[in-house]
């Protein structure tokens, strides 16, 4: 029996990284988890790992900026697992530029997928969790309290140069965030954000002449390079950077019974770097 016995999550970009860790967290404590990918291959894999554990899961694939996901990705968790109690708002990356350099594409790309997508998957959850609750007060059962997490990055909260796209995004992510606090406390949920600090994906590795992503046909280059890797570690008072799993333990700390008076809060998960 684990501390989310009987709950269903939604977790998008849950394929790799970071959000395939939070994925397999809170499977190991119960939960039934919607994955999400762009990607088929890494969203099954994640899907099998949670069922060889003994989890249970399902994968929903395609692009979280994608007309129609979001309806897509709520629904699987109310026709595979029967409701939803827990958003994870995850999936992202970056393209980074000074802002003289930097185009419209890559702005409205940040936007998108770190601000537009959460905002539609919310939108698409209300009725969902609206109706679930109508039904369990006319039941007379108690209201359970359900759980959204918005991934930020300490780049939202302090600003970073070379990234004014991705910086704004998440920093919309707090005024969304503190926007549902108040909208949906009256459904008994709960809204907050985890602020990354710097934690080692492939999108903060080591920079490599073959690091590149590939996001809806367009190669992308990722990693930082050696020398501000280690420039900013010897900035965070733990020295190191997070691990994945690390991060992962921020959002479910916010997914506990113990977190269910918490709201409109941001976590910076951050070793006690701040930017």
């Amino acid at each position: 029996m684990g501390t989310l016995n009987k709950k269903v999550a939604i977790v998008s970009g849950s394929g790799r990284g970071i959000g395939r860790e939070i994925a397999i967290k809170l499977a190991s404590q119960g939960a039934a988890i919607v994955v999400n990918d762009i990607d088929e291959a890494p969203a099954k894999e994640t899907v099998a790992d949670i069922e060889a554990a003994g989890g249970r899961a399902v994968a929903v694939v395609g692009s979280v900026t994608e007309d129609g996901f979001a309806e897509r990705f709520v629904h699987t968790a109310v026709d595979a697992f029967g409701g939803l109690d827990i958003i994870v708002n995850n999936a992202g990356y970056t393209w980074d530029s000074v802002i003289q350099k930097m185009t419209d594409e890559q702005w409205t790309a940040m936007i998108d997928v770190h601000l537009t997508a959460p905002f539609r998957i919310l939108r698409a959850a209300q009725p969902v969790i609206s109706a679930a609750v109508k039904a369990g007060v006319a039941a007379g059962e108690p209201v359970p309290c359900r759980k959204v997490v918005n991934v930020s990055s300490i780049a939202g909260l302090g600003g970073n140069a070379g990234q004014v796209n991705y910086a704004a995004a998440k920093a919309g992510v707090t005024g969304m965030t503190k926007t549902l606090a108040k909208e949906w406390g009256r459904y008994n949920v709960t809204v907050n954000t985890v602020a990354f600090g710097v934690i080692t994906t492939r999108l903060t590795a080591a920079a490599s002449d073959d690091g590149t992503i590939d996001v809806a046909g367009r190669k992308l280059k990722v990693g930082v390079s050696r020398q501000l890797l280690d420039a900013m570690e010897t900035q965070i008072p733990l020295g190191r950077a997070g691990t994945p799993q690390e991060a992962a333990g921020a959002v479910y700390l916010l997914t506990l019974p113990e977190s269910d008076y918490i709201s409109g809060e941001t976590l910076v998960c951050g070793g006690g770097f701040h930017i």
